[in-house]
């Protein structure tokens, strides 16, 4: 195993001291409260939603768009929560805002339009397969399990720099697997800590289950059947199916489902990642 000054570095120790990384996406929550509060109705979401008038414009030109196919053109937030309901908007708020958080990144380690760009075609065609496959139990959440699958990475490129490049000469120089580098020269990857910060703004559990297991495939566990999902997602996106990893699905809906992201795809990353 490569040893380095990282063999004392813990999970917590990235997860702390950076409140910008730690806070949560706060949004998230004022939406949750709305939705457990049985004397709150959707005029209340509609109005946190609106004190943030770019946000709302982000949001009603996402409902407007392919990833939805409304027949009629959506001009506020309560019709868009009405058409596609009150998760499915928290969801879509959360995405904004997370990517919002994560736009930029010091060092010209990593193209975040690249790093988004791939994260949100997983997260398309996670709810598509999700969806394929009739899951209603997660396809409320799925979207927001495939766009942070990889989130993990952005806090070592944010919190340990340095160590983040070693990873990716290792990985350059030698062909070996990103997780086994991150594991070598880190002593953690970045499903395990992706996992924690999920954890850490207290995002529903199945959002850091599908993080953390994201690389163990015998991982049998309640969120199983959407970690599967988020995985084969990511591999379609990269075009590198493993075999047997889309059991009960043709090629015939694979090439569909690939071809319908495609067709949604640059009008949406356009709206998320506007930059």
């Amino acid at each position: 195993m490569i040893k380095t000054l990282s063999d004392r570095l813990t999970i917590k120790d990235l997860l702390s001291g950076d409140t910008q990384l730690t806070s949560p996406p706060n949004i998230y929550f004022e939406l949750q409260k709305v939705i457990d509060d049985a004397t709150k109705s959707l005029a209340d979401a509609g109005g946190i939603i609106e004190k943030d008038p770019a946000l709302t414009m982000r949001l009603l030109k996402m409902v407007n768009s392919a990833f939805f196919g409304l027949s009629g053109q959506v001009t506020t937030i309560n019709q868009a929560i009405s058409l596609i309901g009150f998760k499915e908007l928290q969801n879509l708020a959360l995405a904004t805002v997370i990517i919002d958080k994560f736009s930029s990144m010091p060092g010209g380690l990593v193209s975040m339009h690249d790093f988004w760009a791939q994260s949100l075609r997983c997260a398309l065609l996670s709810k598509e397969l999700c969806r394929h496959q009739k899951n209603q139990l997660n396809l409320d959440t799925i979207f927001i399990c495939g766009l942070l699958h990889d989130i993990g990475q952005l806090v070592f490129y944010r919190r340990i720099p340095v160590l983040a490049r070693e990873v990716g000469l290792l990985v350059e120089a030698t062909g070996i697997d990103q997780i086994v580098a991150e594991t070598n020269v880190i002593g953690f990857d970045h499903y395990q800590l992706g996992a924690e910060l999920a954890r850490l703004w207290n995002l529903p559990e199945i959002i850091a289950a599908t993080i953390g297991e994201h690389n163990h495939p015998s991982y049998t566990g309640t969120f199983a059947e959407a970690a599967t999902i988020v995985r084969a997602a990511s591999q379609l996106g990269k075009l590198d199916i493993q075999d047997g990893l889309l059991e009960n699905i043709s090629v015939d809906d694979v090439s569909r489902i690939i071809n319908l992201v495609d067709d949604q795809f640059d009008e949406i990353f356009n709206i998320f990642y506007p930059n």
